[in-house]
């Protein structure tokens, strides 16, 4: 069987030896550096949800019908009568919460360990430019169970964008199709969803990683293993992706798909933070839910979006916020003007901002779930100001001070010097 196979490689590398020749450049002679640790799971982790996503949605379209009259209807059709239907359809939604998860923690590595400086800063926007798309993709999806929720957070969030001035209504009228929310957007943001944005995932996966093999990959030392090579012109530092991370990735995909597989077979709904309970209600154009917030993995800047006071009742102020919230990551690499990468050799002020920075981007996604009034309001001596939106506001300026304040911070802390070699 060893050698039928080795035959059949043969001539099949004999017509395409390009293929044989990337994985050479990409897996079996690209060096990556030996000191990987655990945060480096979430790169690979982060293509098997995505792989996970496409497969299970592929099997989902085979039975949803993008029509308001008819989408809540499918749905519930895929959970009781397609033969595995509730499986698709909890492996697809598990997979939205999961690939936030995975993609957060490792934008959060980047964090640590400097990944985004200087070789590397194309790497870093390919990669926001991947978390935003992911958001539109997110977002995009939302709206086709066509639920209560589902439904009320798609009218809110495109009703946001009639908030620019000028052109504000003209664009939440294209965005929607419609006058509101109706069929016409449910079938251009189920066309979206299934063609466009995945479409333009691929690529953007494609540029990040192709920019992270023209560099070379970060560690947690911050050293540049290109700079010491053996007589053979390997990095004495690195070893070949393949077959040792692609095992080890293995050996991280088994367990997270335990994880995966426990929040899937026991917890789907995640006590109403993956699938909430009013979208298991058909939408209704004429009731609006008591509360509506989007799904965790928007909540932190929808909370910010909250702590901005209207401005001659236009709500655009907070939604100019939100977004230089999210654009602000575009600029870290030129923020940050620290000496050395990693989170090892960095001083007290950078591993403190880090800390109180991931504090506060938890804080808001709690708060971001939450009614305004769930704490109660402070009294008239505060102008009966509430608990929640004051709480939001102290936040939200504790997140851009974490970029804003970077260049000086990072500037004047005290850093120990990176070593020559990565350390094990």
């Amino acid at each position: 069987m060893a050698s039928r196979l080795m035959a059949l490689w043969d001539w099949f590398d004999a017509r395409m030896p390009s293929v044989a020749e990337e994985f050479r450049k990409h897996a079996s002679e690209y060096y990556a550096p030996k000191n990987f640790n655990f945060w480096y799971f979430f790169g690979a982790l982060s293509i098997l949800v995505l792989v996970i996503q496409f497969v299970s949605g592929i099997f989902l379209t085979m039975n949803y019908k993008p029509d308001a009259n008819l989408a809540f209807g499918s749905v519930e059709y895929i959970m009781r009568d397609v033969p595995g239907g509730w499986l698709i359809r909890y492996v697809h939604s598990t997979g939205a919460s999961a690939f936030f998860a995975v993609v957060y923690l490792h934008m959060f590595r980047a964090l640590l360990y400097g990944s985004y400086k200087q070789p590397r800063e194309l790497v870093w926007i390919f990669g926001v430019l991947l978390y935003l798309t992911l958001m539109a993709e997110a977002f995009f999806g939302y709206l086709l169970p066509w639920g209560q929720m589902s439904y009320w957070g798609a009218q809110v969030i495109v009703n946001l964008f009639a908030s620019v001035p000028f052109i504000g209504p003209d664009l939440s009228l294209w965005i929607r199709g419609d006058y509101v929310v109706s069929d016409a957007t449910l079938n251009r943001f189920f066309a979206l969803h299934v063609i466009a944005i995945p479409l333009v995932l691929l690529g953007l996966v494609a540029a990040h990683i192709l920019a992270l093999h023209d560099v070379g990959s970060n560690n947690p030392d911050g050293v540049e293993i290109k700079k010491k090579k053996g007589p053979d012109g390997h990095p004495l530092d690195g070893i070949p992706f393949h077959p040792y991370y692609t095992v080890k990735d293995i050996a991280g995909a088994v367990a997270f798909m335990m994880i995966f597989c426990v929040v899937m077979f026991f917890v789907p709904e995640m006590g109403g933070y993956f699938l909430e309970y009013n979208n298991f209600i058909p939408a209704d154009p004429l009731k609006t839910p008591a509360h509506i917030a989007p799904v965790w993995y928007f909540t932190p800047y929808y909370s910010i979006l909250r702590a901005v006071p209207p401005l001659f009742t236009s709500q655009f102020p907070g939604v100019m916020v939100m977004g230089i919230a999210t654009l602000i990551l575009f600029f870290l690499p030129w923020l940050d003007r620290s000496p050395v990468k990693s989170i090892r050799y960095r001083g007290v002020l950078y591993k403190s901002a880090l800390a109180i920075f991931v504090v506060t981007f938890l804080v808001l996604g709690y708060l971001g779930t939450e009614p305004v009034t769930v704490w109660g309001q402070f009294g008239p001596w505060m102008g009966n100001a509430d608990v929640a939106t004051v709480a939001a506001r102290v936040f939200t300026l504790l997140y851009f001070a974490f970029f804003i304040l970077m260049p000086w911070y990072t500037a004047i802390d005290k850093s120990k010097p990176e070593p020559e070699r990565v350390t094990m």
